[in-house]
């Protein structure tokens, strides 16, 4: 009996040990994944920045040789201007001359006038002919350098909408990015730089500015952004949140009816809004959300 026991024991801690080893690649695989979670988490968001440097970066390249196509073209088109006129005036002047040789050969020979007269006739021909050459030739030269100049103002005009739209563009994507409301004012204040009337740069902006707290500047922005345009939702939204966190009902109340009935979409908010939470014994608010 005393052999058999000590088998038993031996035979336990055997099968201990061998649930052991068993459970050691397992626990092993989690540390690794843990360890692998908490190193990939942030290399995420250097990825994004890189990502976007190298668009703005592209988009630079693209402006700048854009530059250098336009300045090219306007090179080429005045040369060809000049050429083609400079060509005119000598063959122009060429068939003059053709004429002028011609009628002198007939005068000669039919003895119509004396020399003296026909060099007096084509030095008169000549001045009048040539003037009406030189004004003809300047008028339809200021035709085109104004052409010109209105193709190259439309040009230099679309090139910079194109800059401003691809910098505010990243912008966007910037303030996208950031978790800081500071941050997010700072973007959406660079947008409104190179917009000022950008309407939801400033819905935007007033929405972090009620996040920290900055409540009367977020109203005045609000009713900035509703007077450039009074159909947008979004801000009679945000305007309904300032008043409610300054304790006014009505004029909340009027803000979300407004908003709602321009946009539907924002009936499902109403429960989920945060800054609404001064409305939720109100019976006019409780009415809404019914509708809802």
């Amino acid at each position: 009996m005393k052999r058999t026991k000590r088998e038993v024991k031996i035979n336990t801690s055997n099968f201990f040990l061998a649930i052991m080893f068993l459970n050691m690649p397992v626990i092993l695989f989690s540390q690794s994944t843990a360890k692998m979670d908490i190193i990939e988490q942030p290399l995420y968001k250097p990825l994004i920045e890189r990502y976007i440097l190298d668009e703005i970066k592209s988009l630079r390249q693209e402006n700048q040789s854009l530059r250098a196509q336009v300045t090219k073209q306007i090179s080429e088109a005045k040369l060809e201007s000049s050429d083609r006129a400079i060509n005119y005036t000598t063959s122009t002047i060429n068939n003059v001359f053709y004429i002028i040789t011609a009628a002198a050969s007939l005068l000669v020979l039919l003895g119509w006038r004396s020399l003296n007269d026909i060099k007096k006739s084509l030095k008169s021909d000549m001045a009048k002919k040539i003037e009406t050459l030189t004004v003809d030739y300047e008028s339809r030269l200021k035709q085109i350098e104004v052409k010109m100049t209105e193709r190259s103002k439309i040009i230099i005009e679309t090139q910079e909408n194109i800059t401003n739209t691809n910098s505010i563009h990243s912008l966007w994507m910037r303030a996208g990015l950031e978790k800081s409301e500071e941050d997010k004012i700072s973007i959406y204040d660079e947008i409104l730089s190179i917009n000022p009337d950008d309407i939801e740069a400033m819905t935007y902006k007033a929405d972090a500015l009620l996040e920290i707290g900055e409540i009367r500047w977020a109203l005045n922005l609000l009713n900035a952004a509703i007077e450039y345009d009074d159909e947008y939702s979004l801000a009679y939204w945000q305007r309904a949140c300032a008043n409610a966190k300054l304790n006014k009902q009505t004029e909340a109340l009027k803000d979300i009816k407004k908003a709602l009935e321009l946009s539907d979409t924002l009936q499902e908010e109403l429960l989920n809004e945060k800054h609404f939470e001064s409305l939720r014994d109100n019976n006019f608010f409780k009415l809404l959300i019914s509708n809802s």
